[in-house]
């Protein structure tokens, strides 16, 4: 388990997370596939040439999303949360195109003790995501309810 618990986190930590990923073609056209997302902007590399100001296909912003949170887990949260509570002020101010390279961090917000589940606390997580340019492609609010040390 690599996940901190309630107890191990402070207001105004960053992690910069060691993980990145190369995004693919093959990835972006299965998640729009499976998500049953047919939005030309995501498959239709012709369309995206001659008719957008891209001049490409961009990465689905689900698929960007997910893999900025996703990122992240393994110094945050895995096998320490409970429940993943939502996402607040989701923005994407740079499309990301097959083969950028994502890199991310994360910084806590706040944290407080749930009043409803002794001995589990929520933690505000403010994910950033980067291109390999360094140019932020995502960023999101994350609220997750976490485990409390075992006693």
């Amino acid at each position: 388990m690599s996940g901190l618990y309630f107890e191990e986190f402070e207001v105004g930590q960053v992690f910069k997370h060691r993980m990145r990923r190369t995004i693919t073609e093959a990835d972006n056209t299965f998640f729009s596939a499976l998500t049953h997302n047919p939005a030309a902007l995501h498959l239709d590399e012709e369309y995206c040439r001659t008719e957008t100001e891209f001049g490409q296909r961009i990465v689905n912003s689900a698929f960007t999303l997910g893999l900025m949170v996703g990122i992240t887990v393994g110094d945050t949260t895995l096998g320490t949360t409970v429940a993943n509570l939502g996402w607040d002020e989701v923005r994407f101010p740079k499309p990301l195109f097959h083969g950028d390279t994502v890199r991310v961090e994360t910084e806590v917000l706040s944290k407080r003790e749930s009043r409803s589940r002794p001995g589990q606390g929520i933690v505000e997580f403010h994910h950033r995501a980067y291109n390999q340019k360094d140019e932020l492609v995502a960023h999101c609010r994350r609220s997750g309810l976490m485990l409390g040390k075992p006693k």
